[in-house]
């Protein structure tokens, strides 16, 4: 039997509050890494894997579950303890937002009984939910990773950053039902959804529009709209021009782009509007975006 190449790995613990806390695992190196720590049955665990992969491991190893690049993972049960044991792929990140169930009911309004387990006939039952997760959120967790601040702001800067999270993640729409949602059980629909996700990012600067697109993927523009809601938690425009503005902001930090450059690369033909759109996404301008990561 072929020996895993690996080594035992360590993550950064943050105390948010009494019975709250993100956990941030950094794998950088070429093996993969271990990640573990006791988590008991009375909280509530979301992971969101925005880089490689990890593998959660479960019963003493007589189980696993894989998450991948771009997908979060949800654990809940009240009924027996899910401690963290992890695998952590080569060049992965994992960035784990854990809370008392108790906490977790607190942050949301009666408005929120969309969310299935908090109706009152699920608050003591299991609930397991992988899923992706949009662009929105991944600009959220990019910042969660990477940040240089005051020492004296971090903790209110993570804080506010994992209430968005947590908002973000929860953010389905009015009317959708994920779980009842007929659209979602046709993988067949579902294949054609992430086409249209694949087809959008590959063509950001010169996209179809979503007559041209539906076409392309054999779906009527009803089922388009509606289906990509579903599954990435906005339009199909509003999801590009959060995948652009994120791909852009990547560009301009590696150096190597004008700020001409990388708004032509993302589709803007002129500089003024990739400005206006930058500072639209980020509330500042490219250049001022820069000079704060030189000046951290």
């Amino acid at each position: 039997m072929e020996q895993k190449n690996v080594a035992i790995g360590s993550f950064q613990e943050i105390l948010l509050d009494e019975g709250f806390f993100v956990l941030k695992s950094q794998n950088d190196t070429s093996k993969i890494q271990k990640v573990g720590r006791q988590i008991d049955s009375s909280f509530i665990q979301f992971h969101f894997c925005p880089k490689g992969s990890a593998k959660f491991i479960f019963n003493d190893g007589n189980y696993a579950l894989d998450v991948l690049e771009e997908n979060s993972l949800l654990l809940y049960n009240t009924q027996m303890d899910l401690p963290l044991n992890v695998e952590l792929s080569s060049n992965s990140w994992l960035v784990s937002i854990v809370m008392t169930i108790r906490k977790f009911h607190s942050l949301f309004s009666k408005e929120a009984d969309y969310i299935p387990f908090l109706s009152p006939d699920n608050r003591d039952k299991k609930y397991y939910s992988q899923e992706g997760f949009s662009p929105a959120i991944a600009v959220v967790l990019s910042q969660l990773m990477n940040y240089n601040l005051h020492p004296s702001i971090k903790a209110l800067y993570i804080k506010g950053k994992v209430y968005e999270l947590i908002s973000l993640y929860f953010n389905k729409g009015e009317g959708t039902d994920v779980e009842q949602c007929p659209f979602l059980v046709d993988e067949d629909n579902v294949r054609r959804i992430r086409m249209a996700k694949e087809i959008m990012i590959a063509r950001m600067a010169e996209p179809p529009t979503l007559t041209e697109l539906s076409d392309e993927i054999g779906l009527s523009l009803k089922k388009l709209k509606e289906g990509f809601k579903q599954i990435y938690g906005d339009s199909v425009f509003s999801f590009l021009f959060d995948y652009k503005m994120e791909y852009a902001r990547k560009m301009l930090e590696t150096g190597q782009h004008n700020v001409n450059e990388v708004g032509l690369k993302v589709g803007y033909s002129t500089a003024s509007h990739f400005i206006s759109a930058f500072r639209k996404k980020y509330g500042t301008t490219p250049k001022k975006y820069l000079m704060s990561l030189a000046n951290a």
